[in-house]
């Protein structure tokens, strides 16, 4: 069942099958060799931010801690993993039995942090067959996580720290485990609920959500209502003092003015807020949100404020979000106003429930969805838009522009001895030896870039005027004098036995330190259109050291006429 175990993977498909086939065949390989043991010494990175950001939100660490902690191969598993390796040998399947990750240590970035290129998020060190091995999942754990994550905290930063956001992307998500996926990450990033009934019961996410348009639909007239048995609070039919409200406001049926109120979406709207009277939030779209939708709305609101209650606000899911907003604005506004001057007499209120109508309609929210994306969001910011919050769903869960993050995860370090990959492509080329990274503050506390140093090397010191070096490009380089230096890396795995894994900050806890994060980032960075790119540098050692080993490893050509 799925996060039946507090300790393991909450998916029970996150075992050690969940992985490529040849991270088995060469784990039989290297058993054969007997070179399982040797230390070896991986890290995970990605080489460029999504969306055409220049950040990304680190998410995914605790899942990854699950895993590893509870590796071990089952004996159905050793049966089938036999069954694609029928030729290695028995004692390979004995050694599998026995495997586990105790003699893995891993260090990471803290999760929920912004995250740059080619920073390692996490460096795993340990015995080479089972470091190898958790590669596929490991990075299975990370990437979405991250490419979700990060989504939403750019929705976060389009709409601002006012207005909510609501994930409403199960429908269209990959498959169960996307949806799941989704809602816990898109909240860590930012959001502040979800439509998402599982994942609300397993990650303890606020959740929200309406009514869909085949309710409207359902109801074709007034007449599917009793007139006598919708008692809510004080009146003694929600249905009579709607109807009460209508012709006080004029919204007369028989007036040409008014043809399109449709009688069906009032029933409907009174029979959701007789179910749900401090909760009413009704759809405003399902005929037309101006002539009929808001009428019918702003009368079952009034009608629940005089039973003592107040409506949460509309949803309107079509049109124009940012003009459709300022209309029933507007509209709640006026009818405010004039039900305060008493030009809307409505004689038979008390003065409290006079007060209570002009609440209501005052502090009602306006919820807007429709295929909301990240640049519809900035559109609308620049509209001087009315609206509350925002229901989101396919653009975010699938996350429509940038499909996958693209982690990766290399070996750096073979029995302490620095390894490299060589590509044509120097953006393909891996930065050698197991390494530290750290964040070099400014005295005004800003960001100033992240530095790669090797891990048996010393620490950049507070104070000291350091010359840091792009990785690939010779001619970039400055001096840099931070006045605080926070190393990224901590040891949150040593097999099984370091505090920190039990310690897991709860997904508030995480959530709360994105947003954190998120305001030491200069502006500049965080912007939608053209970005700055943040520097990742690397220690003059580093920098020597890696262009001397590219070079005794990169073949040489020879040209012949």
């Amino acid at each position: 069942e799925f996060a039946a175990s507090q300790d393991g993977p909450r998916n029970p498909l996150v075992n050690p099958l969940l992985t490529d086939f040849y991270q088995l065949s060469m784990a039989y390989a290297y058993w054969r060799q007997n070179r399982h043991e040797e230390r070896a010494c991986f890290e995970v990175f990605f080489r460029s931010n999504p969306f055409g950001g220049e950040f990304t939100v680190f998410a995914g660490l605790e899942e990854v801690l699950r895993f590893i902690d509870s590796f071990e191969f089952k004996e159905d598993e050793i049966d089938f993993v036999r069954s694609i390796l029928p030729n290695a040998e028995d004692a390979f399947f004995a050694w599998l039995e026995r495997l586990n990750c105790k003699k893995i240590k891993m260090f990471a970035i803290k999760e929920g942090t912004v995250v740059f290129p080619y920073e390692p998020l996490l460096r795993i060190e340990g015995p080479l067959a089972i470091a190898q091995m958790i590669e596929t999942t490991v990075l299975n754990l990370i990437n979405y996580p991250s490419l979700v994550c990060t989504n939403a905290a750019r929705y976060r930063l389009a709409v601002g720290s006012e207005k909510k956001l609501f994930e409403f992307g199960a429908r269209r998500a990959q498959g169960p485990d996307g949806a799941l996926s989704a809602s816990r990450y898109a909240y860590m990033g930012g959001f502040d609920g979800t439509s998402h009934v599982l994942a609300a019961k397993l990650f303890s996410i606020p959740v929200s959500g309406t009514q869909a348009h085949a309710f409207v639909q359902s109801f074709t007239s007034l007449d599917d209502l009793p007139n006598d048995s919708l008692c809510v609070g004080h009146v003694d039919s929600l249905k009579l003092t709607a109807l009460q409200w209508r012709k006080e406001l004029g919204y007369n049926e028989n007036d040409p003015k008014f043809y399109h109120i449709h009688d069906g979406e009032f029933a409907a709207f009174i029979a959701y807020a007789y179910a749900f009277p401090t909760k009413f939030i009704a759809l405003v779209d399902t005929y037309s949100t101006l002539d009929s939708g808001l009428k019918n709305f702003v009368c079952v609101l009034l009608a629940l404020a005089q039973a003592g209650f107040i409506a949460v606000g509309c949803r309107i899911d079509s049109g124009d979000l940012a003009y459709l907003s300022l209309c029933a604005q507007d509209l709640f506004q006026q009818l405010a106003n004039r039900i305060e001057s008493k030009q809307i007499q409505a004689s038979w209120l008390t003065n409290t429930q006079r007060s209570d109508a002009i609440h209501a309609l005052r502090t009602q929210k306006i919820i807007a969805s429709n295929d909301i994306n990240e640049s519809v969001l900035l559109s609308l910011r620049d509209q001087n838009h009315a609206i509350d919050a925002f229901g989101v769903g396919t653009h975010l869960v699938t996350c429509h522009n940038q499909p996958a993050l693209g982690c990766v995860y290399k070996l750096v370090e073979i029995n302490n001895k620095p390894t490299i990959k060589v590509s044509n492509d120097l953006s393909k080329t891996t930065i050698p030896c197991a390494k530290q990274p750290y964040r070099l503050i400014s005295a005004h506390g800003l960001m100033l870039l992240d530095l790669l140093v090797p891990t048996n090397h010393a620490a950049p010191e507070i104070g000291e005027r350091i010359l840091c070096r792009h990785p690939f490009d010779h001619q970039k380089k400055a001096y840099v004098t931070p006045a605080k230096v926070i190393p990224l890396h901590k040891l949150v795995y040593d097999g099984g036995a370091t505090e920190a894994v039990q310690s897991r900050p709860s997904l508030d806890d995480i959530k709360n330190y994105v947003e954190k994060q998120l305001r030491l980032v200069r502006y500049d960075i965080l912007r939608s259109l053209n970005p700055t790119p943040y520097k990742v540098s690397v220690s003059p050692q580093l920098f020597s050291f890696f262009v001397g080993l590219l070079e005794s490893n990169e073949p040489i050509r020879e040209l012949v006429a």
